[in-house]
């Protein structure tokens, strides 16, 4: 049943990043699902303020009410923190297609200079350049290819 559930949540696009899902980005933290039409489903945020937290809460409800789940119950909640390793690897190439370098996997300690060494996702190129550790949101980082000559953001690895 949590399959079932799992394979609608993967059709919800991030309203920010509408070329990935919130289950690739990894912010669904937890299905639950106890009988036929009740389903309990977590949110766990990018981070705290994120502005989009009470759209995808109302995606989530209306995908289920869309496929005949009555009881719903859509939490967002803060126990576990969302990390950049929790994106799936079909969720950074979603990235990577929205034109964001995808963050690299991490250990948990992250320095500054890992951004300085973020390839290009348009040509792949790491002959790049940090321009700004602080882009248009929180988690991300902006950049310069001097191979093919774009500006581009990076999605920080945040953990």
């Amino acid at each position: 049943m949590t399959n079932t559930i799992k394979a609608l949540l993967e059709t919800i696009m991030d309203p920010e990043i509408p070329t990935i899902s919130i289950v690739d980005l990894g912010i669904v933290t937890g299905i639950e699902s106890k009988g036929e039409k009740q389903v309990r489903v977590e949110l766990t945020p990018t981070f705290s303020g994120c502005p989009a937290l009470k759209i995808m809460e109302q995606l989530v409800t209306e995908k289920l009410v869309e496929n005949g789940y009555t009881d719903i119950e859509v939490k967002t909640s803060f126990n576990k923190q969302w990390n950049t390793n929790m994106i799936s690897e079909k969720g950074l190439a979603a990235l990577k297609k929205h034109g964001l370098a995808p963050p690299p996997k991490h250990k948990g300690y992250i320095e500054l200079n890992v951004l300085s060494d973020t390839p290009c996702p348009y040509c792949n190129s790491r002959n790049t350049e940090l321009k700004s550790p602080f882009g248009p949101t929180l988690c991300r980082s902006m950049h310069y290819c001097k191979n093919c000559l774009n500006a581009f953001e990076g999605f920080k690895p945040l953990g």
